[in-house]
């Protein structure tokens, strides 16, 4: 058989080899965290569409908002929705020493901390020109080497705070009625290199005298 011919057969014999044997199927596309029935997702996995920047660094990383600074400077990640009355849900994790929180109704905030005067642990509640309404003193609720679970009801003048399940303060404040939901990157040169983690941000509308839902827990990680 002639070289030319030979060579042609090989390349017809390998091109039906090819058409026979189907491709590979396409990495799947990240897809953002499913929501409770009722509850609307702000972060969709995948970008920081819908949020704002102030300062710091802030970026999507492995499917987490990654919040961290480096200068000694730190900053906020805003929302651009305003809620009134709601339940949120926060699923983060934290690399320490660090001080964050999220904010809702643009002032209050879910501190996550570790504070040595007034003595006060993630799960305190925060609030310019009140500093803590009240504090959580009970630092085993928080996994400091894993995800957390953070919990918030607002509804009226009522709010109560939980973290991974455990209800850390309940109390009746009427500062802010409405505003939109942040999370803090803490300034100060002993904060650089914190990091706080997002991987779920949800949120759920309430009508007045809507009662909140059962506290969640952290699920194990895969």
């Amino acid at each position: 058989m002639k070289p030319l011919h030979f060579a042609l057969l090989a390349l017809s014999a390998i091109a039906l080899v090819a058409a026979l044997v189907p491709l590979a199927p396409a990495a799947e596309e990240a897809k953002p965290p499913a929501a409770a029935p009722g509850w609307t997702p702000l972060f969709n996995g995948k970008d920081l569409t819908g949020w704002k920047p102030t300062a710091a660094t802030w970026k999507v990383e492995d499917g987490c908002i990654l919040g961290t600074q480096t200068d000694g400077k730190g900053g906020d990640l805003f929302n651009e929705q305003s809620f009134d009355n709601f339940e949120a849900r926060i699923t983060y994790k934290v690399v320490w020493p660090a001080n964050s929180g999220f904010w809702f109704r643009d002032k209050y905030q879910f501190d996550v901390l570790k504070y040595k005067n007034p003595v006060a642990y993630s799960g305190t509640l925060y609030c310019p020109g009140k500093m803590f309404i009240f504090k959580n003193l009970d630092e085993s609720i928080e996994n400091r080497d894993g995800w957390n679970e953070a919990q918030i009801y607002a509804n009226g003048n009522h709010i109560i705070l939980w973290l991974n399940g455990k209800k850390t303060g309940e109390c009746d404040d009427k500062s802010f009625a409405k505003g939109r939901f942040g999370i803090q990157v803490h300034p100060g040169n002993e904060m650089k290199g914190m990091k706080i983690l997002v991987k779920r941000f949800d949120v759920r509308p309430l009508k007045e005298g809507d009662k909140p839902s059962d506290p969640i827990t952290p699920k194990a990680e895969k």
